[in-house]
């Protein structure tokens, strides 16, 4: 089958405290046993994976170094989203190359800057609440919002932090480039972060501030490359309604009428399974012959034969 796999944030680093490129390496081999396992049941795969730990400490060092003198550059977040992309990248083709060889097969693994276009009219650019990068003083907030433009909100009483908006992707400008990669037989890596948010012009594209949640970005690029399987890998087996409480169940298999109710109920915590369950929601409303995926990493090739995770259907 042909397959998007979008990594969960456990699939870079397990320790939040620890953001370092040693961690990351780390984390990235033990990711790469997963993905090849999959490989080994004759699937192709398309990669998708989130950034919000790398981007953070990008941002965070653009913006100290701007800070320590000013003729650093400031670079803008849609920079610092390719930054990323092309950082962790290079650590899942490097691993993921390193256990292709170590199991002897033969594939191409490569990593393409996304771009992923949204619509400037989204309803998100009217309150943006994503909040990136470092925290700041009152003062320090208000410099930034008078010399840059930027949109800076308190945070749970730990300073100011500028906030961007989190718009819907509506196309994927390299989805032809990656289609032909996967149906060749490659495995990619694109859209990392949810891809580089870009708006149209009277040129072509540019760069927008926002952020894409990664999970509609696979959503999208399952349906731009035809996908068999959308798979969203997290860190819990299955989804769960009731969480955390002594009625908690575990979820097989849902059907798209049970998932609406589940939704209605408010049952998926926003900005975490919410937007998992929406995407893929949302990829199964696109097709009814086809079905989506959510489970752990480590029994991801197990899910996609159906013997665990939570499989979404049309009915």
């Amino acid at each position: 089958m042909k397959i998007v796999l979008a990594l969960g944030g456990n699939a870079l680093q397990s320790d939040p405290k620890d953001t370092s490129v040693e961690a990351q390496l780390k984390n990235c081999r033990e990711t790469a046993k997963a993905i090849v396992d999959i490989v080994e049941e004759g699937h192709t795969l398309a990669i998708v994976h989130g950034n919000g730990p790398q981007v953070g400490q990008i941002i965070k060092t653009v913006n100290d170094a701007h800070a320590s003198d000013r003729s650093n550059i400031l670079y803008p977040l849609d920079v610092c989203g390719a930054f990323s992309q092309g950082y962790i990248g290079y650590h899942l083709q490097n691993t993921i190359q390193e256990e292709l060889r170590r199991r002897n097969i033969n594939k191409n693994v490569g990593t393409i800057v996304t771009q992923v276009e949204v619509n400037p009219k989204d309803p998100a650019f009217e309150n943006p609440t994503k909040p990136i990068g470092s925290f700041y003083t009152k003062e320090e907030a208000e410099k930034l919002m008078a010399e840059k433009g930027y949109i800076m909100k308190e945070d749970a009483g730990r300073g100011y932090r500028r906030v961007v908006a989190s718009p819907k992707p509506v196309n994927i400008i390299e989805k032809g480039l990656i289609k032909d990669l996967v149906e060749g037989g490659s495995i990619i890596i694109s859209c990392g972060g949810g891809g580089i948010p870009v708006i149209k012009t009277g040129q072509g594209v540019k760069g927008i501030a926002a952020v894409i949640d990664k999970d509609f970005a696979a959503e999208k690029l399952a349906e731009m490359i035809d996908a068999d399987q959308l798979v969203i890998l997290t860190a819990v087996d299955k989804v769960c309604i009731n969480f955390n409480k002594p009625s908690q169940q575990e979820l097989s298999q849902v059907t798209m009428q049970e998932l609406n109710q589940y939704i209605k109920e408010g049952q998926f915590a926003p900005g975490s399974m919410l937007p998992k369950v929406e995407a893929c929601k949302k990829f199964v409303n696109f097709n009814p012959n086809k079905k989506a995926i959510i489970a752990s990493l480590e029994n991801a090739k197990e899910a996609i034969k159906g013997n665990t995770g939570t499989t979404i259907v049309y009915k």
